[in-house]
């Protein structure tokens, strides 16, 4: 579950690729970090959290830059380029390392271009694996489980990674270099078009002028216009990256969701609260005394309190006996999902999560983000590779359509269904939904998660999801999602005609 680059809020850090809805935990140099045995490590002793009371250690990591050089772009030249991207987050160079292949010249520009990124990323390893990136993840878990309740765990037979961010961004700088790509440490503040030209004026006073801007700035940018009211849900995170005494979970098993409450027994307020808009934690254990924790809000609007998040996980850890010694990294994530996408077409593109790339039901980004630049990029190049210089309006058309051409559109108004049906269920709905899931043939589970169903497929795999469901399960859905349903076939009907 991914969270979000260019906050939504400047408190947040926005993401990422979430497992199924969480977001990934932090990238180290390695699986298995070096802990060390100072004065410092001894002074954080003195300070441990009783259990599960982590809240007042403060997270020790600090924001770093990659040690790499980058060819600037030089205000003496000239200031014109084929293709301006704005924002050095995973859509942002993935898009500008796949352009600048077919020869065109592309220029990125982001405040601090050599930045780590600040969200965490976690994938299926199946889809890094199939877009050739696999050697970018520094750890793998060959299984996941799901806690439906303290009955009933699901044990699913599909490999997780973590992202390195490091690595990955490493390596895609390093092609953008290969290509020729500029890159230009600025904000930009304002971006202007005319017929075959736009511009883009930045807070160092300068002026670049490319065929076309893309914005890969996150979900906070005001540059790509929409013409239906935002109407997102909001998936709210608290993560932390800890050094603990011990942990219950197994080593070699990703936790994707743990609804269970029975660490709320205690706290009255907080379970008559999660029963109906649950939380479930996301871990990845990587030994015995390292792990990342995160309680997760899969999807509320209006957005659940963080405060409340971060009560509820404090109950949790408490409960499963987890003390938590260091607070290495934390996380905290708010990634809008669904609403309507973005005017089709418009003078601006888009990648990434101001896009609507964002998997409406889950919150997953990075990955899917990754495997769409390549089809932007053909697109762009089919324009501006050639020798005609398709430039203007049949260039904007012709990339926002091969990013959302009419079946990926209708695709998304179902998976935007989905989201509002999960928005209606409680806790018991909740874990039935998800019992019945992770029921169905892996092809069905895997290819929702991954984006890849057709929307025929969709179609079957409704009704295989509905035929799985327990009876309390499909009354639930069938008096809870009347109303969304008519809306999404009547956005179908939209898109259609």
């Amino acid at each position: 579950m991914g969270t979000l680059v260019g906050p939504v809020l400047s408190a947040f850090t926005t993401s990422k690729d979430r497992p199924l809805f969480p977001s990934p935990t932090a990238s180290l140099p390695s699986s298995k970090p070096h802990l060390t045995t100072s004065r410092k490590t001894h002074h954080h002793e003195i300070n441990t959290s009783r259990f599960g009371n982590f809240l007042h250690l403060k997270p020790e990591s600090k924001p770093g830059c990659l040690d790499s050089d980058l060819p600037w772009f030089n205000p003496s030249d000239r200031p014109c380029f084929d293709v301006i991207i704005i924002g050095t987050g995973p859509g942002g160079l993935r898009l500008a390392e796949q352009v600048s292949q077919y020869g065109i010249k592309v220029c990125c520009v982001d405040p601090s271009p050599l930045s780590f990124w600040p969200n965490n990323y976690g994938v299926w390893v199946d889809e890094f694996e199939s877009l050739g990136l696999v050697e970018c993840l520094d750890k793998i878990w060959p299984m996941t489980c799901v806690y439906i309740d303290d009955h009933k765990t699901k044990y699913l037979d599909r490999p997780y990674g973590r992202v390195s961010r490091k690595i990955l961004k490493t390596k895609l700088l390093e092609n953008c270099v290969s290509n020729s790509v500029k890159f230009h440490k600025a904000k930009v503040w304002q971006v202007k078009h005319e017929e075959f030209e736009s511009t883009i004026q930045c807070d160092d006073g300068s002026e670049l002028k490319a065929s076309l801007i893309v914005d890969a700035s996150g979900f906070s940018s005001s540059f790509v216009e929409y013409d239906k009211p935002r109407n997102y849900g909001y998936q709210i995170a608290h993560g932390i990256l800890a050094e603990v005494d011990s942990h219950p979970f197994d080593l070699d098993k990703m936790v994707l969701m743990d609804w269970r409450d029975s660490h709320l027994g205690n706290e009255p307020y907080l379970r008559v609260n999660n029963s109906k808009l649950a939380t479930f934690l996301y871990a990845m254990p990587f030994d015995s005394n390292l792990i990342f924790l995160e309680e997760t809000s899969l999807v509320s609007r209006p957005v659940l309190s963080y405060s409340e998040i971060k009560r509820r996980m404090e109950a949790r850890l408490r409960h499963l006996g987890i003390r938590v010694r260091r607070v290495i990294e934390d996380e905290k994530c708010l990634i809008p999902m669904g609403g309507p996408l973005p005017r089709i077409p418009q003078n601006v593109m888009a990648i990434g999560g101001i896009s609507g790339v964002v998997h409406p039901s889950t919150g997953y980004m990075v990955a899917r983000t990754m495997a769409l630049a390549p089809l932007v990029a053909e697109a762009i190049a089919e324009c501006l590779g050639s020798t005609r210089m398709i430039r203007g309006r049949p260039l904007y058309h012709k990339v926002w359509n091969g990013l959302w051409p009419i079946e990926r559109r209708l695709s998304r108004e179902f998976c935007c269904f989905g989201m509002e049906t999960l928005l209606k269920l409680d806790l018991v709905g909740t874990r039935n939904f998800f019992e019945a899931f992770f029921d169905l043939d892996p092809y069905y589970w895997h290819g929702f998660l991954s984006s890849r169903l057709s929307l025929h497929e969709l179609a079957s795999f409704s009704l295989s999801l509905f035929g799985h469901a327990s009876n309390s399960s499909r009354l639930d859905i069938m008096s809870k999602c009347p109303v969304p349903l008519v809306r999404m076939l009547g956005n179908l009907a939209l898109q259609v005609i």
